[in-house]
């Protein structure tokens, strides 16, 4: 069995030399003096031994990245480092700008995030290491964006001026500039060295493919009018657009060789007076709850539910305000809805098998966020106005810890790296 330590400074250190009998076992491993030990035993003890005491001549300590997660501070232009097992602060990453409307993605092996601030600045920070790596200001306003399944591209969605902009993941190099005529939201990444994004003017998709050569562009038409933001399911396979401009949703099989688009929902408001819309709702792909998507309505106080294969719809519930996010806990058993101004101080949580409301609290003003942790024991809440991030158990609903922020927004675990369409 071989063993390659992951901290190793150089030779031996004089600890393990000093306790040696100086001789090697029959594969010229040095021996530790344990009487009767098996080689296996004594190979393996001198590996963790190399290891523990390199770590420690240097200083080096292991850290993995697994229990960790970043919160976007969206007034100070910074990034809180949290640990979610710890439920602590580990550190801050300061100088990534306008943070007012900011999201991110993860590396494959969860050391390194990008993130998309709205000033159009793209950000490539070392979570471990608590600092930015790389920056560049790519467009003048920025709406999200995505990483390829493969790690090697990172691509943005633009307002202005419009388009969708691929990165090289390792230098942040602009390896491909597509321009779309206007504004591009719903940007997903897909199998295949794919993304899928909308075109809020022209109601259009588009697949870029950038496993080649030179990026191919497939474009879709007839989605809708005003597009404002999508989610793709784990597989890969159901694409699914908001309209801002009708009212119904649009769905696309993204399995089928020509994707055509399927109205999902049609006429859900009908009949019902709109309401101004105070907040965009959000679609992301956690709304698969079992069998179903949850989806939230624009401009009216409901989530819809839609059976994730037939896409008809299996129901609504009536909520407390116009949803924002509708998350379905990892899984699937429960829904937790938070809601657009001026009723932002409110969680509704929503059972799936029965889709009514089970539990309301207030953990109070401007509820922006949320984000299980990865098995979903757990919820973090941001509560933008009371600069805190609240840490509840989703079983008992007892809230377990607060954590101090600078009006917090975005909640991003590492667990999203290898999650398609986060």
């Amino acid at each position: 069995m071989s063993l390659t330590p992951r901290f190793l400074a150089g030779a031996a250190p004089a600890a393990i030399r000093a306790n040696a009998p100086g001789r090697l076992d029959q594969e010229g491993t040095p021996s530790l003096c344990l009487p009767g030990g098996s080689p296996h035993l004594r190979r393996l003890l001198t590996a963790a031994a190399l290891v523990l005491c390199g770590a420690l001549a240097t200083g080096a300590q292991a850290q993995a990245t697994g229990d960790l997660g970043l919160v976007v501070e969206r007034a100070s232009g910074s990034l809180l480092v949290v640990d979610q097992s710890e439920r602590a602060r580990l550190g801050r990453i300061e100088g990534l700008g306008d943070l007012s409307h900011a999201s991110l993605v993860y590396s494959p092996d969860a050391r390194f995030a990008y993130v998309f601030g709205r000033d159009g600045g793209l950000t490539q920070v070392d979570i471990l290491e608590r600092r930015i790596v790389a920056r560049v200001m790519q467009a003048g306003n920025s709406i999200g964006g995505a990483i390829s399944d493969d790690g090697r591209y990172v691509a943005v969605s633009n307002y202005e001026p419009g388009g969708v902009r691929v990165f090289d993941a390792a230098t942040l190099e602009m390896v491909a500039d597509i321009p779309t005529g206007g504004k591009t939201i719903g940007l997903v990444d897909i199998p295949g060295t794919r993304f899928v994004f909308s075109l809020w003017d022209a109601g259009e998709t588009w697949i870029a493919d950038l496993s080649g050569a030179t990026p191919q562009i497939t474009k879709i038409t007839g989605m809708g009018r005003n597009p404002y933001d999508a989610l793709v399911t784990g597989d890969g396979r159901t694409y699914i657009a908001g309209l801002f401009g009708e009212d119904h949703l649009t769905a696309l099989d993204l399995w089928q060789d020509s994707p055509e688009p399927q109205p999902i929902l049609p006429g859900y408001a009908h009949g019902r007076e709109g309401l101004p819309v105070y907040k965009m709702p959000h679609l992301e792909g956690w709304a698969l709850a079992g069998t179903d998507f949850v989806l939230p309505a624009m401009g009216q106080h409901e989530v819809l539910w839609v059976d994730a294969r037939s896409l008809e719809e299996s129901g609504r519930t009536s909520v407390h305000g116009q949803p924002v996010f509708a998350m379905a806990r990892p899984d699937g058993r429960h829904v937790w809805v938070n809601f657009a101004h001026p009723r932002n101080d409110t969680i509704q949580v929503i059972d799936t098998l029965t889709k009514k409301v089970i539990h309301q609290f207030k953990p109070g003003p401007g509820v922006l966020h949320m984000e299980f942790t990865p098995r979903g024991h757990e919820v973090w809440l941001s509560v933008r106005d009371a600069g805190k991030v609240m840490i509840y158990d989703t079983e008992t609903f007892e809230k377990l810890r607060e954590i101090e922020a600078e009006s917090p927004s975005g909640i991003f675990f590492t667990a999203r790296a290898h999650k398609t369409g986060l």
